[in-house]
């Protein structure tokens, strides 16, 4: 039997036995406006106590089971860190008002009796709702009142930084940790820990290897005394893909996306979210080639252009050799006339300079 339908038996017979036990008055009430009532006082208390135990059946689990699972749904879905706060917040808003509660009984009647009582839910909604909506806030604030570093040096090192599941799966992300370049806690949402671990779960050969190695190198992530990692059960209600919810995640933190995905990098964009792309980084750090200049590359494969050679440098940064077919498997020397740089990367052009 569950616990609802036990719940309606109860409210039944408890509310059956009040009609019961009210019925009286109530029987003489009617007969001071009926002159002649057919049914004699047995019938009515039975009426009434069915009416009442009726109404007890339908209403109980509402006023009972129901808020409770209602509030073991919302804490289940809430962090710890939320709970927290609207704790800390319901306790300063009653203590608020239990300051306010004496000059406000003062008041006439009724506002004397009412008041109290009213503030006394106004105040502990308000500083549950508040401490909840701005806890990083008050926790970076909280930090700084009792840290003796500058406050300028603390906001910094408590900068926050959201991890897509593209820039752990990456693995660059790991040597840019080593380097100390980042200087930011490292935020990984549940959702992304779960997308991660889905993919490591596949079918498919490739992306199962993929996700097993975002996985290691989450793992030396959290190793890493360079860098704070944190797992986080943060998320946002109503929405399902997970680009979307770090989008919104961003907004709401005022903190930005690291990513290697062109798509979410420009999604985040449109929307305000800033966005710390791997690629752009990759691409600031290379060595500067202007063109003019002249390099020694050896072309690997043709280009997909007639009579293009390809070649690659030692970051990795693709040459595509006008003419350079001819010089296949050779090493020679070019001068780039052209540079093509974007966030999916950088694209040299050059021609061989025996020409």
């Amino acid at each position: 039997m569950s616990a609802i339908l036990i719940s309606r038996i109860i409210g039944a017979v408890v509310l059956g036995i009040i009609g019961a036990f009210t019925s009286l008055p109530v029987y003489n009430f009617v007969q001071q406006f009926v002159d002649v009532l057919t049914l004699s006082q047995g019938v009515v208390t039975g009426l009434i106590a069915v009416i009442f135990a009726a109404f007890g059946f339908l209403i109980t689990p509402y006023i009972t089971i129901k808020p409770f699972q209602a509030l073991i749904k919302l804490f289940t879905k809430s962090s710890a860190q939320s709970l927290l706060s609207g704790l800390i917040g319901i306790t300063i808003g009653l203590i608020i008002a239990a300051i306010m509660a004496y000059p406000l009984s003062l008041l006439p009647n009724p506002l004397g009796q009412i008041l109290p009582l009213a503030g006394l839910l106004l105040f502990g909604y308000l500083g549950a709702v508040l401490f909840v909506t701005r806890r990083e806030d008050f926790t970076n604030l909280f930090k700084n009142m009792s840290n003796k570093m500058p406050a300028r040096a603390k906001v910094e090192s408590e900068r926050r930084v959201l991890v897509d599941t593209s820039a752990i799966i990456d693995g660059r992300i790991s040597d840019i940790a080593k380097t100390g370049f980042l200087g930011a806690t490292l935020v990984v949402p549940r959702f992304v820990l779960n997308e991660l671990q889905f993919v490591s779960d596949s079918a498919d050969s490739l992306r199962r290897q993929r996700g097993r190695r975002g996985l290691d190198v989450l793992s030396e992530l959290q190793e890493n005394k360079e860098v704070n990692v944190v797992i986080s059960d943060i998320d946002v209600e109503g929405v399902r893909e997970v680009d979307d919810r770090l989008v919104l995640l961003g907004r709401q933190m005022n903190a930005p996306i690291l990513t290697n995905d062109y798509n979410l990098n420009r999604v985040a964009e449109l929307q305000g979210v800033n966005v710390l792309n791997i690629n752009d980084l990759a691409n600031a750090v290379k060595v500067i080639i202007l063109p003019g200049e002249s390099l020694q590359i050896a072309v690997i494969q043709e280009g997909k252009e007639y009579n293009q050679g390809v070649g690659y440098l030692d970051d990795g940064t693709m040459v595509v050799i006008e003419n350079g077919q001819p010089y296949l498997d050779k090493q020679i020397e070019v001068t780039v006339t052209k540079i093509l740089q974007t966030s999916a990367g950088r694209m040299i052009f050059a021609k061989p300079s025996l020409e």
